[in-house]
C-alpha cells in the first residue's frame, strides 16, 4: 500500500466532549473503581497522536448482541506509537451468566472447560478499569467492546462506563470505500476491499496472527493502528480528529 492516500476528513465529528464526560463522570459514579477511572480524564481532544497513551482492546463473547449475549474473554495491550508494550499486556477468561451457546463456541473456541476455572467479570472490573485508565481505547469494530463493557458493568454494578474509542476498522473504511474508485468500483458492482482486521493486516504487510483470541487480536489491533499512523495520518494529528 502506498503511503501516499492521506485521510483526508477527520473521522470525528467533534460534537462529544470527552473530557466534560469525564469530569461529569467522575463527580456522578457511585462506584469506587469507576469514580477513579473517570478521574484519570483523557487526553485533551488537541492532544497530538505521538503523546497519547493507547490501549488496544479486544472481547470474545458469547454472540454479537449486547444486549444478551455477553463477554468471554478479554485481551488489552498498552501501546504508543512508538511501542507496544506486551508486558504490560493482560488476558481475561470470564465467566458469562448464562451458557455458552454452539454458535459462539465455534469462532472462539472457549468452552465450558476453559470457563470452569474463570473469573467472575464483577472480580475483573477494577484492574480493568485500572488499566484502561488514562489511555484511550483502540478497537477494531467499535460496536463491539464500548457496547458490550457497558452492559457488563451495568449488569453487576448498576452504572455503565462511556468513553472515547479509535476504530481501526472506521479507518479501513474511510480509506477504502470512500475514495472515487471505491465508488466506481461499487457502481460496477465489483465486490468491496474486506476490512476485517487480518485483511486490513494484509494491506500493509503485518503478518497472519490466529485470530479470534482476544489477546492476539488486541496486538493485531495495536500494530495496525501503528501502521495506519504510519501511513495515512501524522503523528502531529491531533487525537480528536479521529476519536469516536
Amino acid at each position: 500500500m502506498s503511503n501516499s492516500t492521506p485521510i483526508k476528513t477527520p473521522l470525528s465529528d467533534g460534537s462529544v466532549d470527552w473530557l466534560l464526560n469525564f469530569e461529569r463522570g467522575a463527580k456522578q459514579a457511585s462506584s469506587a473503581f469507576l469514580k477513579a477511572y473517570y478521574q484519570s480524564s483523557v487526553p485533551a481532544a488537541d492532544t497530538p497522536l505521538s503523546r497519547v497513551p493507547f490501549l488496544a482492546m479486544d472481547f470474545e463473547t458469547t454472540g454479537l448482541d449486547a444486549s444478551r449475549d455477553e463477554i468471554v474473554s478479554i485481551g488489552v495491550v498498552p501501546f504508543t506509537l512508538e511501542r507496544i508494550h506486551y508486558s504490560q499486556s493482560k488476558h481475561w477468561l470470564v465467566k458469562p451468566i448464562a451458557p455458552l451457546n454452539a454458535d459462539s463456541v465455534v469462532f472462539h473456541g472457549i468452552t465450558h472447560r476453559d470457563l470452569d476455572e474463570a473469573e467472575d467479570f464483577e472480580n475483573v472490573i477494577e484492574p480493568l478499569l485500572k488499566v484502561m485508565a488514562g489511555r484511550v481505547l483502540v478497537v477494531h469494530y467499535r460496536y463491539i467492546e464500548r457496547p458490550f463493557l457497558y452492559r457488563a458493568l451495568e449488569q453487576r454494578i448498576n452504572e455503565g462506563v462511556v468513553f472515547p474509542v479509535v476504530d481501526t476498522m472506521a479507518i479501513e473504511a474511510s480509506l477504502c470505500r470512500s475514495s472515487m474508485w471505491a465508488r466506481i468500483k461499487q457502481k460496477l458492482g465489483i465486490k468491496p476491499e474486506s476490512i476485517r482486521l487480518g485483511d486490513s493486516r494484509m494491506r500493509y504487510g503485518l503478518p497472519n496472527y490466529p485470530s479470534h483470541h482476544a489477546l492476539t487480536d488486541a496486538l493485531a489491533t495495536a500494530e495496525l493502528f501503528q501502521a495506519e499512523v504510519a501511513y495515512h495520518l501524522s503523528p502531529e494529528t491531533p487525537i480528536g480528529d479521529i476519536w469516536l
